[in-house]
């Protein structure tokens, strides 16, 4: 594994039903009004060449003071139980998003394999990147968080 190159799996354990959860996972359009920390700003970026779906732009964000521009479009899609897709730009590579329904909850499986190209990453991957890890995973903590109080504001409207 070279060292701007990371694979950073994430689990939740979310109360609700596996289409709910899908449904809220799979609008990428709708991230950045529910899961405000992290996604910036997101717009449609037109078709993907390679796929024919609807790409995105994403600006994000960590709780580390730099910032994101890479796009992103679903690759494979099987609902309700996964979503798969590619990005490319400051990160390159793909994930694919697991729902599985376990009585009241959801176990939710997300899966990253992307190389960091944002020069400043790959610049200081091999050394810092225990640390760019873990901001990933402090966005990944405030995805769960934000998809809680997601399936909150819904059942209650």
């Amino acid at each position: 594994m070279s060292a701007n190159e990371y694979y950073m799996p994430t689990h939740w354990r979310v109360k609700g039903n596996i289409w709910e959860i899908y449904e809220i996972c799979s609008n990428f359009l709708d991230y950045q009004r529910w899961w405000p920390e992290v996604y910036l700003k997101i717009q449609s970026g037109g078709k993907d060449k390679e796929t024919g779906n609807e790409a995105y732009d994403i600006l994000s964000r960590g709780k580390l003071p730099y910032k994101l521009r890479w796009r992103s479009c679903k690759t494979a899609e099987l609902a309700p139980r996964s979503i798969s897709l590619k990005s490319s730009g400051d990160l390159v590579g793909h994930g694919t998003w697991l729902f599985e329904q376990d009585g009241e909850y959801v176990n939710v499986q997300f899966d990253w394999y992307v190389n960091a190209e944002k020069p400043l990453l790959k610049l200081f991957s091999p050394i810092l990147k225990p640390i760019f890890t873990s901001n990933h995973y402090w966005a990944m903590a405030r995805g769960r968080e934000s998809l809680e109080k997601e399936l909150m504001r819904r059942r209650e409207a």
